[in-house]
């Protein structure tokens, strides 16, 4: 390696740059996709569960799960090591993260939209039961016998 690789590599200051944008950018990206599902799918999950409070509930903890589970792997699969050869690499690295960042969320997104359309689906072919339930045990027609005769 001769000295104009050495000078090309990037240090380290200049990679953890690139960390804090990439963690600014997915952070943005995720907490502004979570406030949009939350506030436009409201109506949608209400309708899916046909109660207002179980719809948002539901909601509530929707946008808790998706936090977890987009931060969690937004943070998982950016890796930079010092062997780029420029910044050019590294912003292009960079971009390709988001990228695969964006994909996963578009699909987790189309996943969940699935699932409420089929939980949906599935409740108006088969309607829920509203109301306690109450038991009356069958009284079954019975004729006493005709008496014996001695």
């Amino acid at each position: 390696m001769d000295s104009n690789d050495l000078l090309n590599q990037l240090s380290d200051r200049t990679l953890i740059g690139f960390y804090l944008i990439y963690a600014t950018t997915a952070l943005g990206i995720v907490v502004w996709l979570a406030r949009t599902l939350f506030n436009n799918g409201q109506l949608f999950l209400r309708d899916v569960f046909d109660n207002e409070e179980l719809g948002l509930s539901v909601n509530r903890l929707l946008v808790i799960g998706f936090y977890l589970l987009n931060l969690g792997y937004a943070l998982l699969i950016y890796r930079l090591d010092s062997s780029y050869r420029g910044l050019v690499e590294a912003f292009s690295d960079l971009i390709r993260h988001l990228a695969l960042l964006l994909l996963s969320l578009g699909v987790i997104y189309l996943f969940n939209m699935l699932i409420f359309w089929r939980i949906r689906t599935h409740r108006d072919r088969h309607p829920m039961l509203v109301g306690p339930i109450s038991y009356q045990p069958a009284m079954p027609n019975f004729t006493p016998p005709p008496p014996v005769q001695p």
